[in-house]
């Protein structure tokens, strides 16, 4: 085929490392790739396109090439209004902030498809992009922020039902049907600060200083390590500020023996049951951090492979940062991808030592297996 824009000469049709036949098929496939080496014509309808354009594709019979808008405005052809093929391309960093922003505004969240039109890009490949950058969905990044959002108004508002609508839901029937995955409680409980929650904790000694472990009638919501007593109280209260907080040393007598056991010989300890909620995407690393023997570590980027999702790093690194469970769910076996020890919220000492015990004891005992984490 003979490939003439008109009133441009041949020559100056097409970048010159690039068949024809690469170029439909760039086309064809609307590769982002190739934005930015070539664009095209479609005489038909007198406009020029970037390669990854969403318009309806053109017949080949139809499309010309050209090395650069420039030479494509020269042909007499106007820039395409769906792709701005005269404007500088947005990265997908670009399209994804953009995203993140819209999701993060009050009101009802913009659908999937809204977001993928906006960004240029087909539903699918724009879920991809967003999942691949910051780890989740985008339905489950509009929770997330709608969580913070609801949490901050119920704190702020004169009531409920005024939060509810300050964070940007226009109904009480929608935040309802969502409550569990946005607050894991009642708006009123957690509007009280966990009012009317018992939470029953042990303390106790172990190798790595002070141990408390705090557990609600579902199982354990938080193992901390610490210097001190009250120090570890004084954290649980903030977590919980309405709560009643129970000292029980009788609470759960075996299961605490088996968090002590964790600390001291990782490969005896048992299944424990835990009263622990996350995003999905929290869930995931939690579980996948359970599955690590003791006396191996992972690199953050590593998990993020494991995942599925090689580019979602910081995602992994932010869900080991949120997770409080100590020893329960590994975080500790986590490190830099050059084996420097990142950071740890109960201290670089505590998982230093961790380490050291779980390698020296080596391997699991035959048999085991990580529980399965789930949403009680």
């Amino acid at each position: 085929m003979k490939n003439k824009s008109p009133g441009t000469p041949p020559a100056a049709a097409a970048a010159p490392d690039q068949t024809d036949a690469q170029r439909h098929r760039a086309v064809r496939l609307r590769d982002r790739r190739a934005d930015g080496t070539f664009v095209y014509s479609v005489r038909t309808t007198g406009v020029y396109c970037r390669p990854s354009c969403p318009s309806r594709p053109a017949r080949p019979e139809n499309i010309s090439f050209h090395a650069t808008p420039a030479e494509a405005a020269q042909a007499g052809f106007r820039p395409c209004r769906r792709c701005r093929p005269d404007q500088a391309a947005p990265s997908h960093a670009a399209v994804i902030t953009q995203a993140c922003r819209r999701l993060g505004e009050d009101g009802e969240p913009p659908r999937l498809g809204d977001l993928a039109k906006a960004a240029g890009l087909s539903a699918s490949h724009f879920q991809r992009l967003f999942k691949a950058a910051t780890g989740v969905t985008p339905k489950a990044y509009a929770i997330a922020q709608r969580a913070g959002r609801v949490r901050q108004r119920l704190r702020t508002s004169g009531t409920v039902t005024a939060a509810i609508y300050d964070a940007g839901f226009n109904s009480n029937g929608r935040f309802y049907a969502a409550t569990d995955q946005i607050l894991g409680m009642t708006p009123q409980r957690f509007r009280a600060g966990g009012a009317g929650l018992t939470i029953r904790y042990v303390l106790g000694r172990c190798s790595l200083g002070t141990l408390l472990a705090a557990t609600t009638p579902v199982g354990w919501c938080a193992i901390a390590l610490g210097d001190d007593r009250a120090s570890l109280v004084a954290d649980l209260r903030r977590e919980f500020p309405a709560a009643t907080l129970l000292e029980d040393p009788g609470a759960r007598t075996g299961e605490f023996r088996q968090i002590i056991a964790r600390v001291e010989q990782p490969g005896l300890g048992g299944e424990l049951p835990l009263d622990i909620r996350g995003t999905a995407f929290q869930l995931r690393v939690w579980q996948r951090l359970r599955a690590i023997p003791p006396g191996e570590t992972r690199s953050y980027a590593e998990l993020a492979r494991e995942l599925g999702q090689p580019t979602a790093t910081r995602a992994v690194a932010g869900a080991c940062a949120a997770n409080r469970l100590a020893v329960a769910i590994p975080c500790h076996r986590v490190v830099r991808s050059d084996g420097t020890l990142a950071g740890y919220r109960w201290g670089a000492g505590r998982k230093a030592a961790l380490l050291r015990t779980e390698k020296a004891q080596g391997a699991t005992v035959p048999g085991m297996t990580p529980p399965k984490i789930s949403n009680p």
